[in-house]
């Protein structure tokens, strides 16, 4: 077996635990990020917020897959949710 084997054996148990942890803090994991995206802006004096704002963005986008909000990733994508029944009236 690999080393990349090995490593993904002995991390696949705590992928539950990280989904849940990210699920459960996912306001505070947010406002962390917000927040150390406005000290860095402010620190570059707004030089790079396009930079910034694409990165912070991205970290957001990598949370919400890590709590599996997206969809489903086994086959790489998000599935596509049923569709409602129509209302009744």
């Amino acid at each position: 077996m690999g080393l990349l084997n090995n490593l993904k054996a002995k991390l696949g148990p705590t992928k539950g635990k990280v989904s849940d942890l990210a699920q459960r803090h996912e306001g505070r994991i947010h406002h962390g990020l917000d927040k150390a995206a406005k000290v860095v802006d402010e620190k570059t004096k707004h030089k790079y917020s396009g930079k910034i704002q694409t990165g912070t963005g991205k970290a957001k986008g990598a949370m919400d897959r890590v709590a599996h909000k997206d969809g489903d990733t086994s086959r790489g994508g998000p599935t596509t949710p049923p569709g409602s029944p129509p209302p009744t009236s």
